[in-house]
């Protein structure tokens, strides 16, 4: 049987210096809170083997930020392993969207463990703005390939 495959979408802009910068979600969540490094993701979300990547990475974009995604031509950056062996793919998407108007989704898990309590947790607790050399370090190892694969693309098309 396959593995877990998760889909995202990596928004990016252009800094008023005509630098990329991405737009990237703290994770919620007790596991989270009071990481920094590494504790960074790109807005995605698993997927069934009848769901279009490309369908998944849209959805889960609107459930984690609370919204829609921007209109525009959808960069394909492929696919990468993570630790876990989830298999992600990611596309990038040139758009502006202000962090200050994200309505994050939630989930719903026992905390603390074994307390039988449960409790709902912000599946990103807070988003930004990030040049790519800055997102590099936040953003959970697995991912950080996609910043390069962007850098390049990027590169190529200035």
């Amino acid at each position: 049987m396959p593995g877990k495959r998760s889909a995202g979408l990596l928004l990016f802009r252009r800094s008023p210096d005509g630098a990329p910068q991405v737009l990237i979600g703290h994770m919620g969540g007790p596991f989270w809170a009071a990481r920094d490094e590494a504790a960074w993701s790109i807005p995605k979300g698993e997927y069934e083997p009848d769901e279009e990547p490309r369908a998944a990475a849209r959805r889960e974009f609107e459930e984690e930020l609370g919204l829609p995604a921007p209109h525009g031509e959808w960069i394909a950056l492929g696919e990468s392993r993570q630790s876990n062996g989830k298999l992600v793919t990611v596309w990038a998407l040139e758009g502006d969207l202000d962090p200050d108007g994200v309505v994050p989704g939630t989930f719903t898990m026992e905390w603390p463990r074994g307390s039988g309590v449960l409790r709902e947790f912000p599946e990103i607790d807070r988003v930004g703005w990030f040049g790519l050399a800055q997102a590099e370090p936040l953003l959970v190892s697995g991912q950080r390939v996609f910043l390069e694969r962007l850098g390049a693309h990027l590169d190529g098309a200035g």
